[in-house]
C-alpha cells in the first residue's frame, strides 16, 4: 500500500508540474492573441498540444494508481476521491499531508490554467468580432456607392450632375 501511495503521489507532483507548464504557455499566449501574431500563436499551440497530451498520459497513471488502491482498500473506484485517502491516511500523516500537498497543488495550477484560457478565449473572440467588423465595413464600402441607383458619378444611372473629367462644371 505504502508504494501505491508513493506511486500516486508522485504522479500527481508530474502532472502539477506538467499543468505549471502549460500555465507558462497559455500565458505566454495573451500578448499573441493581442499583437495578432498567428505564426506565434500557432506555434505555442502546437507546444500547448503536446504538454497536454503528456498530461493525458500522466492521468491514465493516475486512474490506474487510484484504482490500485481503491482495490486494495476494498472501495469502489468510482466514488473513492483523493481527499478520501487523505482522511484514510489518518495513521500515516506524512503520507496523507504529501498528498494533501499534492492534490492542493494540482487544484490550484488547474484553477489558474483555467483562469487565463478563459481570459485568453474572450481575446480571441474580441478579435474574431473585430475582424468580422472591418469585413462588413470593407463589403459595405464596396457596395455604397452604387446603391440606390447611383453610380459612382453621383448622379442616377448613365446621369452626369455638373462634372467633367476635370472636375466640376460651373456652367450648369
Amino acid at each position: 500500500m505504502a508504494s501505491l501511495m508513493e506511486g500516486l503521489i508522485e504522479v500527481l507532483g508530474q502532472e502539477s508540474s506538467q499543468y505549471e507548464k502549460l500555465l507558462k504557455l497559455s500565458g505566454s499566449k495573451t500578448p499573441v492573441i493581442v499583437s495578432g501574431d498567428l505564426e506565434k500563436l500557432a506555434a505555442i499551440t502546437e507546444d500547448e498540444q503536446s504538454v497536454v497530451e503528456r498530461i493525458a498520459g500522466l492521468e491514465k497513471v493516475r486512474q490506474q494508481s487510484m484504482k490500485d488502491i481503491a482495490d486494495v482498500l476494498n472501495k469502489d473506484v468510482r466514488t473513492l476521491t483523493i481527499t478520501d485517502l487523505i482522511a484514510l491516511l489518518g495513521k500515516r500523516p506524512t503520507e496523507a499531508q504529501a498528498l494533501a500537498r499534492e492534490r492542493d497543488r494540482l487544484k490550484d495550477v488547474a484553477g489558474r490554467v483555467r483562469l487565463v484560457n478563459e481570459q485568453n478565449q474572450q481575446l480571441l473572440q474580441s478579435s474574431l468580432e473585430m475582424v468580422q467588423f472591418e469585413m462588413n465595413i470593407i463589403q459595405a464600402s464596396k457596395k455604397a456607392p452604387e446603391s440606390a441607383n447611383y453610380t459612382r458619378m453621383a448622379g442616377a444611372a448613365g446621369e452626369t450632375i455638373g462634372y467633367t473629367a476635370s472636375g466640376f462644371d460651373a456652367k450648369q
